[in-house]
């Protein structure tokens, strides 16, 4: 198969958001009395959209109060759209790879967990050198990954069949989508999940570097 597309997860895979979503949905916790979490903890609680984001910084008795949930949930919105560009950044080699899948006349997409609006702004904002066919966030109506749904909108946006897709992510989610999708999946090691959690969600590949990416296009080489 030579590659056509590639379908980018947005963080963890091309952003590293980690500070400024632990920064925000800290302050929300803060302010409401609830403990605070290290950084590095979040990277166990994002990637599954904003609800669940919310819900698994909770203490455990508090998790499956929906009517607290209900309540966090606009202001870790509001709080992260003061953040979003603080510390959030490309990883490194991020530009190197859009610009070799570029030259080489590759249609890239992005698909998220991360609402919408905030997905399209976000990606504006970082990735203005670069053409994205498709940008693609959570939207009220349609269900987040990795329900294979908005991964195949993409494919029909692009008119580029699902088994010419490089899939680019770094959870569980992210390789549950694109098996799901009939998608390539390549796990990501620089992102928020571990290679194990990638393997056993499907993951066919792990690059540890983005440029590693470029060597894929034409000859995959699936994990043993």
């Amino acid at each position: 198969m030579i590659y056509k597309a590639v379908l980018f997860d947005l963080d963890g895979t091309l952003l590293d958001t980690l500070d400024d979503l632990g920064d925000s949905m800290n302050a929300v916790l803060a302010a409401k009395g609830y403990a605070t979490h290290p950084i590095r903890s979040y990277t166990a609680f994002v990637g599954d959209g904003v609800r669940n984001l919310v819900r698994r910084s909770l203490p455990a008795g508090s998790r499956k109060n929906d009517e607290l949930v209900n309540e966090l949930v606009p202001l870790m919105r509001r709080e992260y759209s003061r953040r979003w560009k603080a510390e959030t950044r490309p990883y490194d080699g991020i530009p190197a790879l859009l610009d070799g899948l570029s030259a080489r006349g590759l249609r890239m997409a992005v698909l998220s967990n991360k609402p919408h609006p905030a997905t399209m702004e976000v990606v504006a904002h970082f990735f203005p050198r670069w053409k994205f066919d498709s940008t693609l966030g959570a939207r009220p109506d349609v269900p987040i990954k990795p329900d294979a749904g908005a991964a195949l909108e993409v494919s029909r946006q692009l008119g580029v069949p699902p088994e010419a897709f490089l899939y680019l992510g770094d959870t569980n989610t992210d390789m549950k989508t694109a098996v799901a999708a009939g998608m390539f999946p390549v796990g990501v090691l620089w992102g928020f999940r571990t290679a194990e959690e990638l393997v056993s969600s499907g993951a066919k590949v792990l690059v540890s570097d983005p440029r590693d990416v470029l060597s894929l296009l034409d000859r995959p080489a699936p994990l043993a």
